[in-house]
């Protein structure tokens, strides 16, 4: 069984940036129900389907399978829900770890969050200065939240 396990935090500050280039992201899902998810994602020129499980204090069941990129393309126009995702995707080495910074386009502009995958849940690990707030136990920082409400929807954000 694949396994996620991952914690999400919100920036502090700017100094992340110019670390990496970054990759676009384009996802949408197939389902979005509270416990699972069914995602599809072109990251670059590869699509994948995702399947999720729910998250219990940030450890949930993922399945992740290669699709043909055409096949991914076509069921995020005809199929998924709306509105789409899109970001850009930094990868960033501190630490011994691999920091995944997310920049939220569209209609989750203005958003910018942070995630750290760990081999278990009781891994120790070093945060960045420009880390900031973990939000991993906040639902509205999921990426399926954020394709049902959006940020740029968020009142008092």
């Amino acid at each position: 069984m694949g396994v996620e396990i991952e914690k999400k935090f919100l920036m502090a500050s700017d100094d992340w940036r110019g670390l990496d280039a970054g990759q676009m992201y384009r996802q949408g899902y197939l389902n979005s129900e509270k416990g699972r998810t069914v995602r599809v994602r072109v990251a670059g020129a590869h699509g994948y389907l995702t399947i999720k499980g729910p998250a219990v204090v940030g450890v949930r069941a993922e399945y992740e399978y290669e699709i043909p990129l055409a096949d991914a393309v076509e069921m995020l126009e005809t199929l998924c829900l709306r509105p789409l995702i899109e970001k850009r995707r930094y990868r960033i080495g501190f630490k011994g770890f691999v920091w995944e910074v997310d920049e939220f386009f569209a209609d989750n502009a203005g958003l910018i969050m942070a995630e750290i995958e760990l081999p278990t849940p009781d891994t120790s690990f070093e945060k960045p200065p420009w880390i900031g707030q973990e939000v991993t136990n906040d639902p509205r920082y999921t990426n399926a939240a954020l394709s049902r409400l959006p940020y740029r929807w968020w009142s008092g954000r």
